[in-house]
């Protein structure tokens, strides 16, 4: 019998397949026979306590001028799935919260859900790292424009950071002297009213911000380091950086065994871990990216270990 594949995404329309893990992940899928059932989150909806949504049928292929055509387009229970794939992108508001706890219905079903619903709730990206504070440089979370200035004082060189945002988005770099500094911190708190975090700048970033993919915790064995563009300290490849693969060192795979352990307990199958230089910096869960990068520059299959990592979970 056919397995049927779901994947809850940004429109497939507008993906860029060169760099897209989504699109990495539906590939391989369909390389093992799975049949690909595509959605946005906004076709999620629950009608007498059954999840159920709008879905497309896709056949897809690596063409950049043509990667995708529908097949049919259906409305089905999540439940006649045999897994289905969150890779809606942040921000985390509370229509990414509605469709984790609509696919708590799904799981409960026996659907295999990745990443698992309650931990995309419970395990904020930025925070998440405030649990492995051995693996991690000073850092602060707060809403308080007070608290957030004696911290800046005191390690004089501070990344400041939204909680829910992705790609670079927001971030600045400040010193106790930055003119700007209260408007800066008037706007990410929105007056105290917003917590935000605060992390001691690391000067490796001009080596690259690395990215660490594990599945089931276990990490692959190379990392992108995604280095920033001149004159930026942001290494986001959406905020121009550029991918450069290297093997992962002592240092990275120590900070992988400490997070691994909870990220099994969790059901978190993939994540992707950013280090830069010898420290943690954040844990994404959401929608990690980077496969396509490392797969081309290693001959690798990241989308393929994916599949058989939740076919090892089906019945």
């Amino acid at each position: 019998m056919t397995r049927k594949l779901g994947i809850i995404m940004d429109p497939i329309e507008h993906i860029k397949i060169v760099k897209d893990s989504s699109f990495a992940m539906m590939l391989a899928a369909q390389r093992r026979g799975w049949e690909l059932h595509y959605m946005n989150q906004h076709h999620l909806y629950s009608d007498g306590g059954s999840t159920r949504a709008q879905t497309q049928t896709l056949k897809v292929q690596d063409e950049p001028e043509s990667w995708f055509n529908v097949i049919s387009t259906q409305d089905i229970a999540l439940s006649e799935l045999d897994a289905v794939l969150m890779r809606k992108d942040p921000p985390f508001d509370i229509e990414y919260i509605t469709t984790t706890w609509l696919l708590d219905s799904a799981e409960r079903a026996g659907v295999v859900v990745v990443n698992k619903p309650a931990s995309l709730r419970d395990a904020n990206e930025k925070l998440f790292i405030t649990c492995f504070p051995q693996c991690c440089v000073p850092m602060l979370v707060s809403s308080e424009s007070s608290r957030i200035r004696h911290f800046i004082a005191q390690h004089q060189d501070v990344i400041l950071k939204p909680l829910d945002s992705m790609g670079g988005h927001s971030i600045f770099r400040v010193q106790p002297d930055n003119q700007n500094l209260s408007v800066i911190l008037e706007l990410m708190t929105n007056s105290g009213k917003k917590t935000i975090m605060a992390q001691r700048f690391i000067p490796e970033i001009t080596r690259g911000d690395k990215r660490i993919l594990l599945i089931d915790g276990d990490p692959v064995p190379y990392a992108l380091a995604r280095v920033p563009a001149a004159g930026e300290t942001r290494g986001n490849l959406a905020a121009g950086g550029t991918g450069v693969g290297m093997p992962l060192t002592d240092r990275d795979r120590w900070i992988c065994a400490q997070v691994s352990p909870v990220l099994r307990e969790m059901g978190i199958l993939f994540a992707g871990l950013d280090v830069i230089g010898d420290y943690l910096t954040e844990i994404n869960i959401t929608s990690p990216t980077c496969i396509r990068e490392l797969d081309t520059q290693y001959g690798l299959d990241i989308g393929g270990q994916l599949m058989e990592s939740i076919e090892s979970r089906l019945p």
